[in-house]
């Protein structure tokens, strides 16, 4: 109950902080260098970082059962931590994202994976003829399950990451990592979780359907790649959220597993930026 309790408290936050994104149409000719650059000024001190989703489903190789049917969620804050920018018109932000694994079919609904991700870094926005187009992130991360004893895993990064609008209609995003990863119960991690990602997001013109793909790849020269693919509908069009559908395909889903194929699709509802999410 108590685990509940956060997880609805988190919602109303992400339900709250999502009127404080930046709506970004790059038709707009509003949005110019300087207008944009006010408008990060003026983002609230909390606002949505990367999609805030709530979801259900099981495996899609495997016949679906109590033990692996389960719920997913994820809760992702930004705190921007400067009022104006940062010489080469930068922004500090920290970072936060829960990603949670919840067997709610099984007996006392125990919540199987907790994967705690806090962050700083800075972020950039990109402009092109008087237009934003997109942002460059350079930030340090660290991620854990918070368990000890063989269950541990731990890892930390410094990350690169862009996303960059092509057209109003699709965005191209991408993220490399330097790791640096705990050699005492998951040396091995990056063979399966990654060692970059590259994805892309197509929309329709009012924004209400949206259809991404993201291929995370795993270490080694082999072409093995983790594969997500999303689609949501904003079916009404005032709406903060969207209907949501995920298929997850590889390892590395979450991080007590992270060495077992995965292949999950799994529905539910999705709190996100207008435009612009993070990955």
């Amino acid at each position: 109950m108590r685990h509940l309790k956060l997880f609805l408290f988190f919602c109303l936050v992400a339900v709250f902080s999502a009127h404080g994104q930046i709506v970004v149409n790059p038709e707009s000719p509003r949005l110019n260098t300087d207008s944009l650059r006010t408008e990060f000024d003026k983002l609230p001190l909390i606002s949505m970082y990367k999609d805030n989703y709530f979801i259900f489903g099981g495996p899609t190789n495997h016949r679906p059962d109590r033990e692996n049917t389960n719920v997913k969620f994820q809760i992702s804050l930004q705190c921007k931590l400067t009022k104006s920018t940062l010489p080469l018109n930068t922004y500090l932000f920290l970072y936060y994202t829960q990603k949670v694994f919840w067997n709610v079919l099984e007996n006392s609904m125990p919540m199987t994976d907790l994967n705690f991700n806090p962050g700083i870094g800075l972020a950039k926005p990109l402009f092109y003829n008087n237009r934003y187009i997109g942002k460059v992130s350079l930030m340090i991360e660290h991620e854990s399950n918070g368990r000890d004893s063989i269950q541990s895993r731990s890892w930390n990064r410094v990350a690169l990451g862009a996303s960059i609008a092509l057209d109003q209609n699709l965005i191209i995003h991408g993220k490399a990592w330097i790791p640096i990863v705990d050699g005492e119960n998951n040396r091995d991690l990056l063979d399966y979780y990654g060692i970059y990602q590259a994805g892309m997001q197509v929309m329709t013109n009012d924004r209400r359907w949206k259809f991404s793909e993201i291929l995370v790849k795993r270490r080694g020269w082999k072409l093995n790649y983790n594969s997500i693919t999303e689609v949501s509908f904003r079916f009404l069009r005032n709406a903060d959220w969207s209907l949501f559908f995920q298929y997850y395909n590889g390892y590395g889903e979450g991080l007590l597993d992270y060495n077992k194929f995965h292949s999950q699709a799994r529905i539910g509802i999705v709190f996100r930026p207008d435009y612009f999410s993070d990955y």
